[in-house]
């Protein structure tokens, strides 16, 4: 029996017309007729043809979350099989509590457009950095950043795959850290072109503005169980959603653990539903012996639509 979970990704697999395949479709169309009605700008001009804005994370994360909602809108009239799991990687948490039931669309829009503005606020342009630390253990990556730091900010905030870390803080002890983790024998350590260092504890400010809106929304409970990525666990109740959406803004995403717990329960087909097939990747260096797909393309997606 194949169990599926459908993961959803996060900021960084965002372009230029990404899931063009699918943007006849009507769900596809509806799907972001709602979204620039929700947000108040014109959400499908900027993916269609603004690349400075599409990159900017106030834009970016809503534009992630309404694409990769749009294509799970086309992909459920297109077939029957629906995920026993679910799981997003940093923003993708909130496509996946959208297709759980926990937040409706609208909100959920509205949320990550004020999380990216929170983010970029809370560190000033250049002040931020993160880089991605590869062939290193985890033990190496976080000892790397303890002896970079000297009294600023520099910590693991991805586990995306075995020997595949990204690290944020303040940006000179960020290229410290590069190249501490060079020295202890990391294949390759590079910055990365953003300027928002996400999922450190610079980021608690915003964490605790974000925490401040959530009282204004509505979270129901999950009609399909969400791995969280605070503590690869899953979350049942309303305040520990809610409790884990807040910290993971300024803790680590515990991917490789989340990826894990879904292997745990037996699911044995893993589907990518958004831009890009980041997550495949890495899902298929932390699990062996199952299916992966992606539905970016049409030949990813109908390889899924025609297993029933």
């Amino acid at each position: 029996m194949t169990r599926f979970a459908f993961v959803f990704p996060g900021q960084g697999s965002q372009k230029l017309n990404m899931l063009s395949d699918f943007a006849h479709e009507s769900a596809f169309k509806k799907t972001f007729e709602a979204a620039n009605s929700a947000l108040g700008f014109n959400l499908t001009e900027i993916i269609a043809s603004d690349e400075a804005r599409l990159n900017q994370t106030e834009y970016t994360q809503p534009a992630i979350l309404a694409a990769s909602f749009a294509l799970w809108q086309v992909f459920c009239e297109k077939s029957s099989i629906r995920p026993e799991f679910l799981a997003g990687h940093s923003l993708g948490e909130y496509t996946a509590l959208v297709v759980a039931g926990v937040l409706s669309f609208e909100d959920s829009l509205k949320l990550v457009h004020l999380r990216g503005q929170l983010m970029q606020q809370a560190v000033k342009q250049g002040e931020g950095a993160m880089a991605a630390i590869l062939g290193l253990d985890d033990q190496g990556v976080i000892e790397a950043c303890r002896e970079a730091a000297h009294n600023e900010v520099v910590s693991a905030v991805n586990f995306n795959a075995p020997g595949q870390v990204v690290i944020a803080g303040n940006a000179n002890a960020v290229t410290r850290a590069v190249d501490t983790a060079k020295a202890l024998g990391a294949k390759r350590a590079m910055l990365l072109p953003v300027s928002v260092p996400s999922h450190c504890v610079l980021m608690k400010p915003a964490a605790d503005q974000l925490a401040e809106a959530f009282s204004t929304i509505t979270f129901n409970t999950p009609k399909i169980p969400v791995v969280q990525n605070i503590d690869a666990e899953f979350h049942h109740d309303v305040e520990g959603i809610k409790a884990a959406l807040v910290s993971q803004l300024y803790n680590p995403v515990q991917w490789v653990g989340s990826i894990k717990k879904l292997a745990a329960n037996n699911v044995n087909a893993y589907v990518e539903c958004g831009p890009g097939k980041v997550l495949t990747g890495l899902n298929k260096r932390i699990v062996e012996g199952v299916e992966f797909f992606s539905l970016e393309d049409r030949t990813g997606f109908d390889a899924v639509v025609t297993r029933i």
